[in-house]
């Protein structure tokens, strides 16, 4: 069950994180800037930066979701492992997982259901992320990486810190994307009217995603689209940015009546194997769902 607290600012000029851990003692200054960074903590009833500095009168309220269990449990959820070696595993995640344990997804994640399977992955920075060398979003399918021990987290986190992995999506948007190939280059960071949701924001981090069209439909666009850097929700936000957001994306564009989830597929990894060198490229085909769609709209 969710905790609850409410007080009224009475030091003007305290920065909110900071006076959250003072009046929550069971929180550490980083988890109070991942609440407020997940609109847990609001100022006035509205979302605010945790770097905010509070008026006299100022009414915060703070909502603690329940913390995930003390340590990862295995949960027998099937997997589609598509490639495996002594170093790392591919699978072809289903929409709907959520790649790791997070405030309000406590279990049932792909972390979960791996550790069913290796029960040994390599710590990360966050215990919560044994493994993991990036993610995909709960409602994206398609092909995720991950380490099974600590020289092959190195070394594969370094290929994506040097944006050396191939990554590629097959995503549909609504309009017809003109020019047929182009990259949208634009900084993302917080949306700062909703914390929850990112946005094209001139402070934000420097973002690129390159495209190219597929196949024109009725009214829509097929895509192929390589994001050369990792931002949060990077493809949606840029799509929707210039005018053609993705098909089923409720948070950044307009619910389909076609689809239950986002349009967005990743359907091609490549990089280069740990053990050897030597570079290699997987592939997923679209699932039921997005082909189903894709029948809908043809």
């Amino acid at each position: 069950m969710d905790k609850e607290y409410s007080f009224t600012a009475d030091s003007p000029g305290t920065r909110l994180d900071k006076l959250v851990v003072e009046r929550c003692p069971e929180l550490s200054r980083t988890h109070a800037q991942e609440l407020i960074a997940q609109s847990y903590v609001r100022v006035n009833n509205q979302p605010a930066k945790a770097s905010l500095r509070l008026k006299s009168g100022d009414r915060v309220t703070i909502t603690i979701p329940p913390s995930p269990p003390s340590r990862l449990l295995p949960e027998a959820i099937p997997l589609t492992i598509v490639y495996e070696d002594r170093d790392l595993i591919v699978i072809d995640k289903p929409a709907g997982l959520t790649t790791h344990p997070a405030p309000g997804h406590p279990s049932h994640t792909l972390i979960n259901a791996l550790l069913a399977h290796f029960p040994d992955l390599p710590q990360n920075s966050d215990w919560q992320r044994p493994g993991i060398v990036h993610r995909l979003d709960k409602d994206t399918s398609g092909l995720i990486l991950i380490a099974k021990n600590r020289p092959a987290l190195a070394n594969l986190a370094n290929q994506f810190k040097t944006r050396s992995v191939v990554k590629v999506y097959q995503v549909l948007v609504r309009g017809h994307l003109s020019p047929e190939r182009g990259a949208i280059e634009a900084p993302i960071g917080r949306n700062p009217s909703n914390r929850k949701k990112m946005a094209v924001v001139t402070e934000g981090r420097q973002a690129r995603t390159e495209y190219r069209v597929a196949k024109y439909l009725d009214g829509y666009s097929l895509l192929e689209v390589t994001p050369e850097t990792g931002r949060t929700h990077q493809i949606r936000v840029h799509l929707s940015a210039i005018g053609h957001p993705v098909v089923g994306d409720t948070t950044y564009g307009l619910k389909s009546d076609k689809l239950k989830r986002q349009f967005v597929h990743a359907c091609l990894l490549g990089f280069r194997l740990p053990s050897s060198g030597q570079y290699v490229e997987f592939t997923a085909k679209l699932p039921p769902d997005l082909e189903q769609a894709l029948k809908k709209i043809a």
